[in-house]
Parts: C-alpha cells; structure tokens; sequence
C-alpha cells in the first residue's frame, strides 16, 4: 500500500478505548478494528501508525493465506487490502472471505493505484465495498474507514422487537427463533417442532377469514398449554413451531405426540352452538446434529413435516438426505463456475430485455456441467450459500452496469431455499441493492416449485424481506395440484414458469386443455405466464392459443453468454 505522507495534520479520532465487544457486537464506545492485509512490510507499518494515532486499533497481515484465520481471531470491523499482492491477490482474497456467511456484511476496502474503470468495476464485483486511489492523505485514509465502520455498526444495531404477538398472546415467531438460534450456539440439545393444521384452506374458505383466525388462535392456546413450559410461536395461517429445549431427545416422538392428542382430541367454538375438531401433521427434529442455523433447523422440521402429511400417525422424525453410493461425484474444488443467459421474450412484443440466468461449471477437462448436476453436489457439501450468493452477486453487478448505461434489464435467478432462509442474505441483498442504486423490480427470484411446497414458511417471509425493495418473484416448475395451486396465493409472485412437460401441449389435446386452465388460474391470480423449452414453432403456436405471456427456449434463442438478443424486433 503506498500512500504519501505529508506533514500531519488533524483528523478525526476513534472512540475512546474500552474492552471488545466481540464479532457483530460491538458498541458505539468499541474502539475501531482494522486487519491490514499488505505483503509490504514498510507500507504496513505505515498505515499501522496512521490508524494508531486516531485511536484506532490495527494489525497487520502479511500473508494472504492466514487471513480467514486473521479475522476469526481479530474480529476487525473494516479490512483494508492492497490490491496488488503475490499469490492471492486482492480479489481472490476477497471472494474467499465472502464464501463464509458470517463475513458477508464485514467491510472490505481497496487500496489501489490502478486508474483503470473497468479494473475499479471488478474490484466492486469481487464482493468490496469501496476502493480508495493511492496515493491517499492519512486525514482521508483515516475519514474514509471511520465513516465505513461507523455505517456499519449502525446497521448491526438491533432494533428492539416485541417477544409477545398481541393477537395470539404467543411468542413472536422472531423471539423463539432468536431462542432457537441461542440453543443452537449453547448447544444444549432439545428438539423443534413443526405443527400443521390440516384442510386449511378449506377451513377459510366455509367459515370465513375471521372465524378461521380465532379457530387459529385458539388452537395456537391449545398447544401453548400442551407444550407448557416450552414456548410455541404461530409460524403462518396454519402452522406453529414449538422448541423444547434441553429436554430428553429420545422423548421426542411423545412429546409430538402428546401435541398431535392435546390438538385433534380438544372440541374448538367456531359458531353458536357449532364446534370443530381439527387434524394436524407434526414434523420433528433434534437440536443435537448441530444445525448451522436457526433456518437449517426450520427447513429441517418442514422436510419432516411433508413425509408427517402422508403417515397414518401424521408424525415424522426428520431424516437427513442420503447421497446414493451409485451417484456421480463432482468435484467443487476443481471446477470454474460460469454464467449463462436465455432471453426471455413476450409473445405480444416489447422492448424489455430479460434473460432467466443459468449457471454452469467448467471442468477441469472443459466440459461443462449445468446447474442440475452442480447444485445437488453443492447441496451434499454443504456449499450451496456460497454458490447462490456468487451467483446473485454478479448478477446484481450486470444489472448496475447495464442501468448505469441506460437500456433497462431483468434477471430472473435462482436461489435454494437453503440460502434463502438466512436472514443475514436477505439483509446483503437489500443492502446491496441500495449501495448499488439497482432498481429492485429487475431482480426476479426463482423459486422451484418442489422446493417451495416444503418451504413455503421460509420462502414466504424472504419475499416479505424482499418486496418493499421492489424485488419480484417467479414460481419455477409448476405442476398443478391442490397444494401447487395454494401457492399461488400462499407466496407473492409476480410469474409462473410453467413445467417444461407443457412444451408438447400440441401433440396431446389433454395437455393442451390442462395447460390452458392452468394459465387462466395464473390469470386470475394476476401473475405472467411463462413457457419454457419451446424448440419448434407449434409448440410457440399452442403456448400462445393458450394464453401465455411470455416464452423462452432454442425456437427464441439457445443458452450462451452475450447478453446481446434484439428484444425490439423479436418475431414469434
């Protein structure tokens, strides 16, 4: 890191010394942590001093492989990096650090003497915040990381929360799984419980949205007083969660069972003179496996609770997923990961360009594998977070580059529901989006249709997260089917890809009538069809008859890299 060093003058100091709060933490009185990462010795020392002599606290690493370690041990609030180093260089390092979730917030800041545009772009999509031109003052040096660090305790600061929701006299649903994510970190071992009220929609739609709401709470009492003294938080319309915790794990089975009788064995008032009994299905977990998370743990028990729906008992124990001996193996490590474009295109004509984004990983021998074979891997390795979140990321840059130069854009790009479900992706996304000056309506989400019909509660609350920002989302893969068609009022969608099946409606008069009810109740719902795989001009003729808004495949334009398709005076 070079940066000139003039006669001092008076800068800005950090707070005054006090004791550390720790990672994620730290008090307004924390002094400032910096982790300089610079292989030049003297350069080091230099910026070392500056910081010092503000008040801050610094140290220095000179080697870029000990850096993860660096920050697990420091805790620093800000790294500021060179650019230009030996080995790992300054990007690398940085999409190293932000493979690890709990670092996706930690502030980076560039060092660079580098003029370039273009090389600023990809410093900014490599996963930095900010970059400063060497040479620097050490005012500026010393202004420009106290006003990052200071934004971003801003941010951290929890606001306060209500622990008790005033229409179901129950825990919030933020306040047990706070507690959820604390007995996961204390690792005292327990269990979570997922409760399914049955027939739910038939329930409102006969007694009417107010009566179904008192039936909801009165059952949410019912558990509370089964459960007693674990608490029970009401999670959606029909669903609760229960955490025990430090209790017996081998008792699990009949504590959800003694919840099951407490429900479907107690009479509930819904009219004058007119009780109700009610079925639930109940899905487990123990907290002993250790989950990463307290959403790892929520899709755990939504696993179980699917399988719960179809046992006589209605009870199911969650059971990790089996990788089969027989399945390929693919290695992370060795492949490139690649991004891939097809347009999608409105059969009415329009000048929006919108491409569904596909990922793609580039082995070592060349070959290129699609997201079918790479994400189930990633899945099985437990590195689907980071994958998703590299993708998102260079969406997100496209999407500034394309808005800063005029023509408008939209990405829809998928996400595991794995990802989705940590609250700190939602919080990086919005942020990010801000920082970005991206308009959020050019960001649509893809959701697969079998991933949300078991995360319909995880999946549900990230669109709540996303929606004011203006972030649009896209039901992928869709079968219909009573619980398929719930969706489409259970999640706030924007579009419907319909199943790829369809793209043969011509050949089959029974599909092609399925395929057409199934775009009239997308309609009716007020979301935009989508068809996909369409190769030949009669299958772009039957989506068509049939109503569809929008379709994609080779007959528009086969999958590549340019994102250069003529939107304006595309034919079908």
């Amino acid at each position: 890191m070079s940066a000139s060093k003039p006669t001092p003058t008076a800068a800005p100091t950090a707070p005054a010394t006090v004791g550390h709060a720790g990672p994620g933490s730290q008090s307004a009185e924390t002094p400032y942590r910096i982790l300089i990462v610079e292989d030049d010795r003297g350069q080091a020392l230099f910026a070392q001093s500056v910081l010092h002599g503000a008040g801050m606290q610094a140290e220095v690493q000179m080697q870029p492989d000990g850096v993860l370690e660096a920050i697990q041990r420091f805790h620093p609030d800000l790294v500021l990096m060179d650019l230009h180093m030996p080995g790992k260089d300054g990007m690398s390092l940085t999409l190293l650090i932000r493979q690890q979730p709990e670092y996706l917030h930690l502030p980076i800041v560039f060092l660079t003497g580098d003029p370039d545009p273009e090389r600023q772009f990809e410093v900014l999509e490599s996963g930095a915040d900010d970059f400063l031109n060497k040479p620097i003052r050490p005012r500026h040096l010393i202004a420009a990381v106290s006003n990052r660090i200071q934004r971003a305790r801003q941010r951290q600061s929890p606001a306060p929360r209500a622990t008790l929701n005033t229409d179901t006299g129950l825990p919030t649903r933020t306040y047990l799984l706070q507690q959820l994510g604390a007995t996961l970190q204390d690792k005292v071992g327990g269990g979570l419980f997922f409760v399914e009220i049955g027939s739910a929609l038939s329930l409102r739609e006969r007694y009417g949205y107010a009566v179904f709401e008192q039936l909801m709470n009165q059952a949410g009492r019912r558990l509370a007083d089964v459960s007693a003294p674990h608490p029970v938080a009401r999670l959606n319309d029909n669903s609760f969660l229960c955490l025990s915790t430090g209790v017996d794990e081998g008792g699990l089975e009949a504590q959800a069972e003694r919840l099951r009788d407490g429900l479907t064995g107690n009479s509930f008032d819904v009219r004058d003179n007119e009780t109700l009994n009610l079925r639930a299905s109940i899905g487990y977990t123990p907290l002993s496996p250790g989950f990463a998370d307290a959403g790892s743990a929520l899709e755990a028990t939504e696993r179980a609770v699917l399988q719960a729906r179809l046992r006589g008992n209605n009870l199911a124990a969650y059971a990790p997923a089996q990788v089969a001996e027989d399945a390929p193996r693919i290695s992370l490590e060795d492949g490139q990961f690649e991004l891939a474009y097809q347009p999608i295109v409105a059969v009415a004509g329009s000048d929006q360009a919108q491409y569904q984004v596909l990922l793609r990983m580039r082995q070592a021998d060349g070959s290129l594998l699609p997201a079918s074979q790479v994400i189930p891997a990633a899945e099985s390795a437990g590195g689907i977070a980071q994958i998703d979140h590299w993708v998102l990321e260079h969406a997100l840059f496209v999407l500034a580059e394309r808005q800063a130069k005029g023509p408008s854009l939209r990405l829809f790009v998928s996400q595991s529901p794995r990802t989705l479900a940590r609250e700190s992706h939602g919080q990086w996304l919005l942020q990010t989006l801000a920082e970005r000056g991206i308009e959020g309506t050019s960001l649509v989400i893809d959701l697969r249709m079998a991933d949300a019909l078991i995360h319909t509660v995880t999946l549900r609350d990230f669109c709540n997260q996303l929606m004011p920002a203006g972030v649009q989302f896209c039901l992928s893969q869709f079968e219909p089917g009573r619980e398929a068609d719930a969706l489409l009022t259970q999640l706030p969608l924007s579009y419907l890809r319909v199943a790829s099946r369809y793209a043969s409606a011509h050949t089959d008069p029974t599909l092609r009538d399925e395929l057409r009810s199934v775009i009239d109740q997308a309609h009716r719902a007020g979301l935009q069809v989508i068809g996909q795989q369409i190769e030949d001009p009669q299958a772009a003729a039957a989506m068509w008859m049939g109503g569809v808004d929008f379709i994609q495949g080779n007959l528009v334009q086969a999958v590549g890299s340019e994102l250069g398709f003529d939107f304006h005076n595309a034919v079908l």
